[in-house]
């Protein structure tokens, strides 16, 4: 590419060794969410919510589990104003749900935010400056002692409107567009700030450092936080939180690498919806700990319903390979990978394992509403025997033999290639039924009839070339004659007769299911199935189908009569 000489880093590394964080495995408890759908994401969409639809998204954050909310800028338009006046008057926030709103520090918009916020039960003000080195030579041409008075004038008037203002208010601060602050400048401001709020336990302190554009791999970031983590004033007092965005595609690993540096909250969305790029997202966040073991305190049991939700009231749609929430992020069509799934989650079984490790699925797609047919294996040309197998034993209950997949493998990928599609669980089964089960072209079975005595005497009607007629023959069994008997009489030739089967259903009712393979005198086998509420029909009928693919399969073969 041209011009990278006219880019440079823009941030700036803590002055001391910040990199304890990297001595810890993984993170070992959910931190403190805060949904900021309603704000990142809505000022994000190309047509911002409606105040029904705010409503009902407000309610949906509730349900998944958010103790803690930002329900928008109420200072930044009408709409906003009277969303949160509708929240507050019709009492839809519960009591352990805290809602926060957002403020820049400025005196006319922090007055109108406390108007907005009158008589709120519990409120978080998120009071924020640009402090960044871009934003304070470009957009305001102040020095850092005039940023610095912007944060704390506005910390002190936010102060004063929390002791006239009805209402239960706590604070928090952002130095926006930290990512591209110098460190130690960064530090000097949210401390300032702190000295005005002066925290405690029972009113801590939010300082909340936002990756507002991404400027550096994930480690720099995490080493930003461990030091501004290591160095705020009242420490103990204070909850630190990060608010990444994803311009480098990396808005996961900040926020994980952050947490492992010392933060106590995250901001985001469901699944990433926000500016540019978008806002970290949550489900991802929530669903990786999960994974780990750890129990995130959010609800995403019924992810797919969730996600119907949110693409009906933003309008955006969440990508196919998203992860956890897309429609193909626990798809296999490869046959390798169908085939390690399909063992994989036999095994589980057989076992009784206590602890998820099926191959290729990071979690159990059940335990966030999805479902093993057609959200893990789905079949298309590339697919295998053992995903293919897997689908009809879920769905059908049919327990092919090992060789028998791997016959219906071919003829299914034939199929899907012919047709140039992806093919469903159900017509699997019709392709399976119309190829292998219960065939009576160019014989057909009719009827049977066993006599008692040595060698299993044993008639057969048939139907063949457009006449009926019966054949006999004898055998060391029932389907051992009838095997006889076909071959004596109509000329046929095979060996290697193999044969399984199993009930289908549980009951008096039940039918039986009986698989037979076949070698032709070329060293071909033809497999055959056969269903039927009798057992003994059943292996005849599997036997037929079995003898009529094979007759099929030879053209010059000629029937005698």
């Amino acid at each position: 590419m041209k011009n990278a000489n006219k880019y440079t880093r823009q941030y700036s590394v803590p002055p001391e060794s910040s990199w304890n964080w990297v001595k810890k495995e993984y993170i070992d408890k959910a931190p403190i969410w805060c949904s900021v759908d309603l704000r990142d994401g809505n000022q994000a969409l190309v047509v911002p919510m409606n105040l029904e639809e705010k409503l009902e998204y407000f309610q949906l954050l509730v349900d998944i589990g958010f103790k803690e909310i930002e329900v928008g800028f109420p200072a930044a338009s009408d709409t906003e104003f009277v969303f949160l006046r509708t929240l507050i008057e019709r009492d839809l926030i519960p009591d352990d749900v805290t809602i926060q709103v957002l403020t820049q520090s400025r005196e006319h918009i922090i007055r109108r935010t406390f108007e907005a916020l009158t008589g709120a039960k519990r409120a978080i003000v998120h009071l924020y400056n640009s402090t960044s080195i871009a934003q304070r030579e470009q957009v305001f041409r102040k020095p850092k002692s005039e940023i610095m008075e912007i944060a704390v004038s506005g910390a002190e008037l936010c102060q004063q409107l929390a002791t006239e203002t009805p209402g239960h208010f706590l604070f928090q601060y952002s130095p926006e567009s930290f990512t591209g602050t110098e460190v130690e400048f960064a530090l000097d401001v949210c401390n300032a700030v702190l000295d005005v709020w002066r925290p405690t336990a029972e009113r801590p302190v939010i300082i909340n450092l936002p990756s507002t554009v991404q400027l550096s791999l994930p480690h720099v970031y995490a080493s930003q936080i461990e030091y501004m983590s290591a160095h705020l004033r009242d420490r103990q007092h204070v909850i630190v939180s990060v608010h990444p965005h994803n311009d480098r595609g990396t808005g996961v690993a900040d926020a994980e690498l952050a947490m492992l540096a010392g933060a106590d909250r995250v901001e985001g969305t469901l699944f990433g919806n926000g500016e540019r790029t978008g806002n970290v997202d949550i489900v991802t966040l929530a669903l990786n700990m999960f994974s780990h073991g750890v129990d995130p305190g959010l609800h995403f049991e019924n992810l797919p319903e969730i996600q119907s939700v949110v693409e009906r009231l933003t309008k955006m749609q969440v990508g196919k390979r998203h992860p956890y929430a897309g429609e193909l992020v626990f798809t296999a069509f490869s046959g390798s990978h169908q085939d390690a799934i399909a063992k994989g989650m036999k095994w589980r079984e057989e076992e009784e394992r206590e602890y998820w490790t099926v191959p290729y699925l990071p979690i159990d797609p059940k335990d966030i509403g999805r479902e093993y047919e057609g959200d893990i294996i789905r079949i298309n040309s590339q697919s295998g025997k053992g995903g293919i197998g897997y689908l009809l034993e879920q769905k059908y209950g049919f327990d092919l033999p090992p060789r028998m997949r791997e016959d219906l493998g071919y003829t299914v990928k034939g199929v899907s290639d012919r047709l140039q599609k992806e093919l469903s669980v159900d017509e699997i089964a019709d392709i399976f039924t119309e190829q292998f089960v219960n065939l009576a072209e160019p014989i057909a079975f009719s009827d049977i009839k066993a006599e008692e005595g040595p060698g299993h005497p044993t008639t057969v009607t048939i139907h063949t070339n457009g006449r009926t007629r019966t054949i006999r023959g004898s055998g060391n069994g029932r389907l051992d004659a009838v095997s006889n008997a076909l071959q004596a009489s109509l000329g046929l030739q095979y060996t290697n007769l193999t044969y399984k089967e199993h009930a289908l259903e549980v009951g008096s009712g039940s039918r039986a299911v009986a698989y037979i393979s076949i070698e032709d005198p070329e060293g071909t086998t033809h497999w055959g199935c056969g269903i039927d509420t009798d057992i003994m029909n059943a292996s005849i009928k599997a036997l037929f189908s079995a003898v009529n693919r094979m007759v099929v399969a030879m053209p010059a073969f000629v029937l005698q009569h």
